[in-house]
């Protein structure tokens, strides 16, 4: 399998059918959906912020990430379900990594909903903490961080 690339205008519907399957779990947990089911990937393909992998002609997972002043957002990583467990989602955060040394950052930074108690551990053990909960919207918010060593 490459390495993830940039999304291409013409693969926006794949990329928001992509984070359908990938939310749609979550539906019932939170009630409501998820932000990213919602999100303008067209935009976000126009702006560079959307990176795709791919596996046999078919887009798999999803990196949306945006530069920031003094970090690296991650806004958005999905994965096809039917892919979880193949480490996809390892990779998709070594790829934000590899960008954020690029582009001279030395944090990565996110968010997940407070009852997402499987992706928070997936974090966990990525090396983020937990830098915040807070109420937006009606949604528990976890803020996460993890600094970038200087020589990893």
């Amino acid at each position: 399998m490459r390495g993830l690339r940039p999304a291409r205008p013409q693969e926006a519907e794949a990329v928001h059918a992509l984070v359908q399957r990938a939310y749609a779990p979550y539906v019932p947990l939170l009630g409501r959906r998820p932000a990213p089911m919602d999100d303008d990937f067209a935009a976000r393909i126009a702006q560079g912020q959307a990176h795709v992998l791919e596996r046999d002609g078919t887009i798999v997972a999803l990196a949306v990430i945006e530069a920031r002043a003094d970090h690296l957002w991650i806004d958005d990583l999905a994965v096809e379900p039917a892919m979880h467990g193949q480490g996809i989602g390892q990779q998709l955060l070594a790829f934000a990594e590899a960008e954020a040394r690029r582009l001279g950052l030395n944090e990565l930074r996110l968010l997940t909903n407070e009852r997402m108690v499987r992706n928070r551990a997936i974090y966990a053990r990525a090396g983020f903490i937990e830098t915040a909960v807070v109420e937006e919207g009606g949604l528990r918010r976890v803020y996460m961080a993890r600094r970038l060593s200087a020589s990893s």
